[in-house]
C-alpha cells in the first residue's frame, strides 16, 4: 500500500507558498533597489486556517503592483498535484477538449483521416457518409490550402492543420487538393459535422472460426461497439475470439467492466476498487453476458494499461481465456474527474483496484517521483525483459492463485499466461534504415495513388490480397524506390527481412483502401509471433473448455475474496465507480478530422 504520509500531504502547500512568497519577495527587493525599507503596520484581516489561499488573498489585495492571481494558481495547482501519485493531473481549460474527445466518442470536423508522411496531408480515408464524403473529397487526395491558407512544407504541424479543418458544426471550410492524375488543383466546401471516434479499430475473421477485434481504447461506447463487432462476426462463423488489448492505455472504468461481464459467469467477481478508509466496491458478474461461450485469448503488452489491466485480470483471475504477450503497464489506480468552474478539471487518484484474486497490479512509486516512474519501460528494456520470461522476477508475497489452480503475480502489470517476446529476428540494418527514413511509408502512398481506382474498388480482405498477389513485382519495386532515395541494397540484409518487410507492404498498402485496420492487421498476421502464438492457444479446444467449466467454483471464490475483510461492501451498476484515466498514449501516424 502506497499511502500519503503527513509530510508529502503537507510538502506541496509548503512549496507553493515558498514559490508565491518568493515571487513576492523578488519583486519587492528590485522595487525598492536596496532604498531604505518603509515598515507599515498590517491591515487587519481574518486568517482562515487555509495557508495558501490566505497567501493568494494577501497577493490580490495588498501586492503593491497589478498581478493575475489566477494565473498564479494554474502555475501553483501543477506543482501541488505532481507531488501526489503519477497519474493525479491537472488539466487546464485550454486542453480539456482535447483530453476528452477520445473518451467521449465523437468530434466536430470534416470527416476525414489524413498523414503528413511528407511535407502535405494526405487523405488516406474519407469516412463514408461523412461531410467531406458528401463534398467530393477522395482518398489519396492532397490537401493544398485550407480556406485562405497554404498548408504545404515541412514546418507546418500536423495540429496546426487539425485545428484549422475542425470547427463548430454547421461551419464551412474551403480546401484546395490536388488529385493524382489530374494538372489543375480541385477546389470544394466541405460543411462540418459530427465525426464518430471509433474505440474498435478492426474487427474481421481472422480464420474460419477465429475472429480478431482491436480495441484501442475504452471510450464511452466501447460496450456497444463490441457487441455489435461480435453479433457481425458471429454471423461470419465466428465461435474463438483473438481481442487484441496491446497499446490500449485505458479509459473508463464502467467499460472494462460491461466487457468483462459479457464472458464471464454469473457471480464472479470482475474488480473490486477500495479508499483510502478500506472501503470495497465491488463488480460481478450477472451472467447474462453473450460471449460466455467464445473461446478467447486477450493479446496485450507494455503498453496495455489499467481499463486494459482490469479486464484482463479479470479473465486471468477467473481461469477464462488465456492471456498472451509481455507484462502489461502496471496502473492499478483510479481517477475522478473532478470540473472547476473554470472548465479545468482535476484527476484525483481516489482508490486501487483490484484483481479477483486480490492482487493489486499497480507498480512500485514513490510520490512525486515522476521521472524514475516514467522510465519504468526503459528499465525493463535494460533488464532484457522484453525478450525472456526469466528476466522477470516477483516476490512470494506478490503469489496468488486462480480457481483453477493457475499461479498469477501482482505488484507491477498483468504477467501473460504465454510470454511471446519481442520479434527482430526481420529487422536487419537495410531493414532500419527504409523504416527510419520512412521510405516504405511513402512508398505504400504512391503505390495506393497509381493503383488509386483498383484499391477503391477492393470490398474484401481476400480481394485485396488477390490484387496484391498479382502483382508480382511490388517487393522489387521498393527496393528500386528505397535505393532512389539514398539506401542502397544490401542483399544479405534484405534476405533476411524480406518476408517482414512484405508484410508491411501489403499492410500500410491496406490501410490506404475502405478496409482501413482490418485489412492492416490481416496482412501483418503472418509476421507477427503474438497473434499467431495466440491463434495456436485457441486451437487447444480441450484446455479452453475445462477453464470454461471452471466458471461456477470460480464466481462462489470470487464473492468470498471480495467480500472477506471489507469494511464496507458495495455492489455496483458500473456507471457509479470512478473513471479511470489513461497512462498514457502512443503516437500515431494518422490523424481523423
Amino acid at each position: 500500500m502506497y499511502r500519503n504520509s503527513r509530510r508529502t500531504v503537507l510538502f506541496p502547500l509548503l512549496l507553493a507558498a515558498g514559490v508565491i512568497g518568493g515571487i513576492l519577495f523578488g519583486r519587492f527587493m528590485g522595487s525598492n533597489g536596496g532604498s531604505e525599507i518603509r515598515l507599515a503596520a498590517p491591515r487587519p484581516t481574518a486568517q482562515p486556517e487555509d495557508k495558501l489561499s490566505y497567501t493568494l488573498s494577501l497577493i490580490d489585495r495588498e501586492y503593491v503592483d497589478s498581478v493575475s492571481v489566477d494565473s498564479l494558481v494554474e502555475r501553483v495547482i501543477p506543482m501541488l498535484v505532481s507531488e501526489l501519485d503519477p497519474h493525479s493531473v491537472y488539466i487546464p481549460a485550454s486542453e480539456m477538449q482535447a483530453v476528452n474527445e477520445p473518451l467521449e466518442g465523437e468530434f466536430d470536423g470534416i470527416g476525414v483521416v489524413f498523414n503528413m508522411a511528407t511535407d502535405t496531408a494526405t487523405v488516406l480515408n474519407v469516412i463514408p457518409s461523412g461531410p467531406s464524403h458528401k463534398a467530393g473529397v477522395l482518398a489519396g487526395d492532397r490537401i493544398v490550402r485550407i480556406d485562405d491558407s497554404l498548408v504545404v512544407g515541412p514546418r507546418i504541424p500536423q495540429d496546426q492543420i487539425v485545428r484549422m479543418l475542425r470547427g463548430p458544426r454547421g461551419s464551412r471550410v474551403k480546401l484546395t487538393l490536388r488529385r493524382y492524375g489530374i494538372a489543375d488543383s480541385v477546389e470544394t466546401v466541405v460543411e462540418r459535422g459530427v465525426i464518430p471516434i471509433r474505440s474498435i479499430e478492426a474487427a474481421f475473421m481472422l480464420t474460419d472460426r477465429i475472429g480478431f477485434i482491436r480495441l484501442g481504447q475504452f471510450a464511452r461506447a466501447s460496450h456497444t461497439e463490441l457487441m455489435q463487432a461480435i453479433l457481425r462476426l458471429r454471423a461470419e462463423g465466428m465461435t474463438q475470439l483473438l481481442f487484441d488489448l496491446r497499446g490500449n492505455a485505458g479509459g473508463y472504468l464502467d467499460q472494462a467492466i460491461r466487457i468483462a461481464n459479457e464472458f464471464l459467469h454469473e457471480g464472479q467477481l470482475i474488480v473490486y476498487t477500495e479508499d483510502r478508509y478500506g472501503r470495497r466496491m465491488c463488480e460481478y458478474a450477472d451472467g447474462r453476458g453473450s460471449a460466455r461461450d467464445l473461446g478467447v485469448a486477450v493479446l496485450i503488452d507494455e503498453g496495455s494499461a489499467s481499463s486494459s489491466e482490469i479486464l484482463a485480470g479479470a479473465l486471468q483471475d477467473n481461469d477464462r481465456g488465456t492471456i498472451v504477450g509481455r507484462r502489461s503497464f502496471g496502473k492499478g489506480l483510479v481517477q475522478r474527474q473532478i470540473p472547476y468552474s473554470d472548465g479545468s478539471a482535476l484527476r484525483l487518484t481516489t482508490a486501487r483496484y483490484y484483481t479477483p484474486t486480490g492482487r493489486s497490479i499497480q507498480k512500485p512509486y514513490v510520490n512525486g517521483a515522476g521521472d524514475d516512474y516514467a522510465a519504468d519501460l526503459y528499465h525493463r528494456y535494460e533488464n532484457n525483459e522484453f525478450f525472456t520470461a526469466d528476466s522477470i522476477h516477483f516476490a512470494d508475497s506478490l503469489r496468488f492463485v486462480t480457481p483453477g489452480g493457475k499461479t498469477v503475480y501482482g505488484g507491477g502489470g498483468i504477467m501473460p499466461d504465454i510470454f511471446v517476446p519481442a520479434d527482430t529476428t526481420g529487422m536487419s540494418p537495410w531493414y532500419f534504415e527504409v523504416m527510419g527514413r520512412n521510405i516504405l511509408y511513402r512508398f505504400t502512398m504512391e503505390y495506393a495513388d497509381r493503383h488509386r481506382d483498383e484499391l477503391n474498388g477492393v470490398a474484401s480482405i481476400r480481394a485485396l490480397g488477390r490484387l496484391l498477389d498479382n502483382d508480382r513485382t511490388l517487393f522489387d519495386d521498393f527496393v528500386r524506390y528505397a535505393e532512389r532515395q539514398g539506401v542502397k541494397p544490401v542483399y544479405r540484409d534484405i534476405d533476411r527481412s524480406y518476408r517482414l518487410v512484405e508484410a508491411q507492404l501489403r499492410a500500410y498498402i491496406g490501410r490506404n483502401t475502405m478496409l482501413e485496420e482490418n485489412a492492416f492487421y490481416a496482412n501483418i498476421y503472418p509476421e507477427d509471433p503474438a497473434m499467431r502464438r495466440a491463434v495456436e492457444a485457441l486451437g487447444e479446444e480441450a484446455v479452453a473448455d475445462s477453464l470454461r467449466r471452471a466458471g461456477a467454483a470460480a464466481a462462489r471464490d470470487s464473492v468470498m475474496r471480495c467480500v472477506a475483510g471489507a469494511s464496507d461492501t458495495l455492489r455496483t451498476g458500473g456507471d457509479t465507480l470512478p473513471t479511470d484515466a489513461a497512462a498514457g498514449g502512443t503516437g500515431e501516424e494518422v490523424r481523423r478530422d
